[in-house]
């Protein structure tokens, strides 16, 4: 198992948690022993989000995935937004806001759940009016969470201790992006993202009809 930041071994770590008997859980209720909730921030790529998405639901997993409103690189009110956040949720997915302190603004595309973006110390645990801040203490301890920030697993890729159930129950955060493109370092991966993006780009110029 090469423990690479790539969707193959994405899917070694759900079935790694299938075999630690763990069950996917949210953000709606305390977590219980054997509770691995799955939480995706998407900062930069519904296209990146998907493509997860779709790998979770093949091994019957279930994640929530937080989205922006402020985000310079997607466009929710736009038709692939759209699109996306429907595809989402009928693969059995739920949708939270990843918000822009102070900008916790729910509304009926988001479950009452905040993830804040890039947050600062002393507001990254602080209750929120109407929903739930995943790094509420009830929720965060360092002992069961684990986070891929920068293509980096701060105390090593999970997969062993998630096969051998060591976890009592965990919160995973990955970033859908650092996995849907190849790169042995996190700019690389960013150059790859940034390569199929202008992809992307040149079609939705031609179906807007642009002389290319």
């Amino acid at each position: 198992m090469s423990c690479g930041f790539d969707l193959g071994h994405y899917r070694e770590l759900l079935q790694a948690a299938t075999a630690g008997g763990y069950r996917w859980a949210f953000f709606d209720g305390e977590p219980r022993d054997g509770d691995l909730i799955l939480r995706h921030d998407v900062d930069l790529s519904l296209d990146a989000a998907l493509r997860m998405a779709e790998l979770e639901a093949e091994e019957d997993a279930a994640a929530t995935y937080f989205v922006m409103t402020e985000s310079v690189f997607y466009n929710l009110g736009s038709s692939e937004g759209r699109a996306a956040l429907e595809r989402l949720r009928e693969l059995g997915h739920r949708v939270g806001l990843h918000a822009v302190w102070p900008n916790a603004r729910l509304d009926e595309r988001f479950e009452p759940v905040v993830a804040w973006h890039n947050p600062d110390p002393e507001y990254m645990s602080a209750p929120v009016e109407g929903a739930v801040n995943v790094m509420q203490a009830q929720w965060f301890s360092p002992e069961t969470y684990r986070s891929d920030s920068n293509q980096r697993w701060r105390h090593g890729c999970p997969h062993e201790q998630l096969a051998a159930g060591a976890f009592p129950w965990l919160q995973l955060l990955t970033h859908p992006e650092i996995w849907a493109y190849s790169g042995e370092t996190m700019g690389e991966t960013m150059h790859a993202m940034l390569d199929a993006e202008r992809e992307r780009r040149v079609e939705q110029l031609r179906a807007d009809r642009i002389d290319l």
